[in-house]
């Protein structure tokens, strides 16, 4: 005969993390799709961009587009900007910004016979600042605190920024470009990830040519979800799961960065945390409730090549194809660890 126990099973421990495949991909949400689909009616080519864009918006990270000019990196940015609804602000970078002219100023209001303050465009959901290296580095500094602390501190006085808030910035190679400032270390680290569109191929720039996609789609564009949506969204990155397995992956592959990229920029402590989180986005953005390698492989470029560039050489290209050859060094663990 054999024994039952009426008594209910022992509740699991509250920090217990969740198996592969429990996170319901409802969490996820067509918002994400959405926003793929209608970026690449408007930038026609590669969609690859523009999955990874979206992946670090979901983590709570920043973009910087950097490619020769012409090729839809400030469209982009409007597509995104249009996309994410919200408030929106465009900053032009030129050699005589100031930083008053990013985060505000506090002005004397004659009628009340008190200080005001008065809010820059910093204070917008999507913040296009196009050109960022046109800027000079004085004037990029007032970027930092904005980036990591979702704040500005005016004449002592801190004033939150809104929620969400993310910063989408353009700039072209430095590479015999005049009028340009490198973005320091600091400033490049705010950035979850540095993309690259290229040229399109043939048949991209056929549709291109014809009248697909470009401004006049961008303009029918209409926001994908309200802005609580994508709190919500936001909030689902930490129940994505990651197996122990990828984490020993991640750090390999940072380690092997970090012993070949000998005097450049070493990736930080944030680099890593930063390409674990964005790997996560990229999951969801691909409908999964994993991490799994290819997340891992499709976001080390973009998320660290910007990284170990230095004050001598801020060549992003060489940098990139870098990242790629440790990438292919690393092993890749199995892709169902149990």
């Amino acid at each position: 005969m054999v024994e039952t126990s009426s008594a209910a099973p022992p509740p699991e421990p509250v920090d217990r993390q969740p198996r592969w495949g429990e996170l319901p991909l409802s969490a996820v949400g067509d918002e994400l799709l959405s926003l793929v689909d209608g970026a690449a009616k408007v930038l026609i080519g590669d969609a690859d961009p523009i999955r990874i864009a979206v992946a670090a918006f979901v983590a709570g990270g920043h973009v910087i587009f950097e490619d020769i000019p012409g090729v839809g990196k400030t469209l982009l940015a409007k597509t995104l900007a249009r996309l994410l609804g919200g408030t929106f602000g465009r900053v032009q970078g030129t050699p005589d910004l100031l930083p008053s002219d990013l985060t505000g100023v506090t002005v004397l209001d004659d009628d009340h016979r008190q200080w005001t303050f008065h809010p820059g465009p910093l204070f917008h959901n999507v913040v296009l600042v196009d050109e960022l290296n046109r800027a000079t580095p004085r004037t990029q500094s007032a970027l930092l605190e904005a980036m990591a602390e979702r704040q500005v501190t005016v004449d002592g006085v801190s004033h939150g920024l809104p929620d969400p808030f993310v910063v989408l910035a353009t700039q072209n190679p430095l590479g015999g470009d005049l009028g340009t400032f490198p973005l320091v270390a600091g400033q490049r680290d705010r950035f979850a990830v540095s993309l690259s569109l290229g040229l399109p191929d043939r048949d991209a720039e056929l549709r291109v040519l014809t009248g697909q996609g470009g401004e006049h789609v961008l303009e029918r564009l209409r926001p994908v979800a309200r802005l609580e949506r994508w709190i919500e969204l936001r909030r689902t990155i930490d129940d994505v799961f990651v197996h122990p397995v990828i984490v020993q992956y991640v750090l390999d592959l940072v380690d092997v960065v970090r012993q070949r990229a000998g005097s450049r920029q070493p990736i930080s402590t944030r680099a890593t945390l930063t390409l674990l989180r964005v790997a996560r986005g990229h999951a969801l953005v691909s409908g999964r409730d994993h991490v799994s390698p290819d997340d891992i492989q499709a976001v080390a470029i973009p998320a660290l090549a910007h990284r170990i560039l230095d004050a001598t050489n801020d060549d992003l290209p060489t940098a990139r194809t870098w990242i790629g050859e440790f990438v292919r060094h690393v092993p890749v663990p199995p892709t169902s660890p149990t």
